[in-house]
């Protein structure tokens, strides 16, 4: 008998992708994102709004605010991590969210070490990693505590909110005491505690990033300079050039430690300060993909986002080699003026005289000082690959080359 073909469709079992939720809209979860994609993994992030990064690449958008405990159970319903695109989310949020049996990554005691600067401060001061001298003010009544510091340093200081800074904003960097207690009472008027350091005499910035698995497996990127402007960087340069091999490694040694000591899944960034002296000091901590890492994307094996995503769902970490002898990253900032130009037809003619040039842009809308992209160049020029990332991200801010290049004037050398 012949057989009759069945008219009925089979059953393919679903491919189940892992959903990692991610708290926040920003630049880093449009990035996470997309190292998602390549993971065939699921990516779902608590946006503000849908004009927000992510939610403008990811269809998988919850619009809610980090604040709202219902919010941030919504996204993280069936998820097998939460993480995190900032560090804003209230602590005692995320302990609720434990208890749900949420699996949040960094978990809670691990992240208020980068969401608290006091904390922060005290709990490496007593892992003995050497951080600047410091004293905290609470309230208006702990004001003597900031005068008897600025004796005790007998130099200039730096006042920042222990909570909720971020590129510049929370830092002030004090003329002197007089200044400082002005600076403070304006933090402590908005119920903001405060933190006052001694401004460390520093030769550069670096950063240290690495990444940590559940499974306690660590990996480190090389070290890298940050270049600062008014509290923005804005320049990473990778490898830090000039540093010492064992100053590297002890760099990096230091950070995969913190990860392991204080508990951190995921990416995490340790800010140094590399004084005249020469000693390396804790600046600041990131507990996720973070703007010194962005030069991965296109400068090392596995880009941070990639990691991270690995990194809270417990696999395997990735090679974190840098494939170029130098890579040299230049954050795109918007113009105190907008140029007329629009950005489709900036990046028209960028990548007319720099073919080499890897954009990365954010889909934020443009304002002045804002972090709306970022352009990476590898190479083996240092010199070179400054100066063109420097150009590029100048016109991709301004539609104006910094060397009066003109594409259309043939009496002008071509890049």
């Amino acid at each position: 008998m012949m057989a009759v073909p069945s008219s009925r469709t089979p059953q393919i079992a679903p491919v189940v992708a892992p959903v990692v939720a991610m708290v926040g809209g920003g630049q880093l979860a449009r990035m996470t994102h997309q190292a998602a994609i390549a993971l065939g993994q699921n990516l779902r992030v608590l946006a503000s709004s849908t004009d927000d990064p992510a939610a403008q690449v990811t269809p998988n958008v919850v619009i809610g605010s980090h604040t709202e405990l219902d919010d941030l159970r919504r996204v993280a319903l069936g998820a097998t991590a939460l993480t995190f695109d900032h560090e804003h989310v209230p602590n005692e949020l995320l302990d609720k969210l434990v208890a749900d049996g949420v699996n949040v990554a960094p978990p809670p005691q691990a992240l208020i070490y980068a969401q608290d600067k006091l904390a922060m401060r005290q709990r490496l001061d007593a892992l003995g990693v050497a951080v600047p001298r410091y004293a905290g003010v609470a309230s208006l009544d702990d004001l003597d505590h900031l005068d008897a510091f600025a004796a005790q340093v007998g130099g200039a200081v730096v006042v920042k909110a222990v909570r909720g800074g971020y590129d510049g904003r929370g830092v002030a960097m004090a003329r002197d005491l007089a200044h400082a207690r002005d600076i403070a009472l304006g933090y402590l008027a908005d119920g903001v505690p405060v933190l006052v350091e001694e401004r460390v005499e520093l030769r550069r910035e670096l950063s240290a990033l690495v990444a940590r698995s559940p499974f306690g497996q660590g990996a480190a990127w090389p070290i890298v300079e940050t270049v600062q402007r008014d509290g923005i960087c804005v320049e990473v340069l990778a490898p830090a050039p000039a540093l010492p091999d064992h100053v590297a490694a002890a760099a990096q040694q230091l950070a995969l430690q913190l990860a392991a000591e204080l508990g951190v899944v995921g990416v995490l960034a340790v800010e140094l300060f590399e004084t005249t002296a020469g000693a390396l000091v804790v600046n600041e901590l990131a507990m996720r993909p973070h703007n010194s890492g962005h030069w991965t994307m296109d400068g090392a094996r596995t880009s941070q986002f990639e990691q991270h995503l690995r990194a809270v769902l417990d696999y395997p970490l990735g090679d974190t080699e840098a494939i170029a002898p130098v890579t040299v990253m230049a954050n795109v900032l918007g113009a105190a003026q907008q140029p007329a130009m629009i950005v489709d037809e900036r990046l028209h003619h960028l990548f007319a005289r720099m073919p080499d040039a890897r954009v990365h842009l954010y889909g934020k809308a443009e304002r002045p000082g804002r972090k709306v992209g970022h352009v990476n160049f590898c190479g083996s020029d240092l010199g070179a690959l400054r100066e063109r990332a420097e150009l590029a991200a100048h016109w991709l801010s301004h539609g104006q080359w910094k060397d009066g290049w003109e594409a259309h004037d043939p009496t002008v050398p071509k890049a």
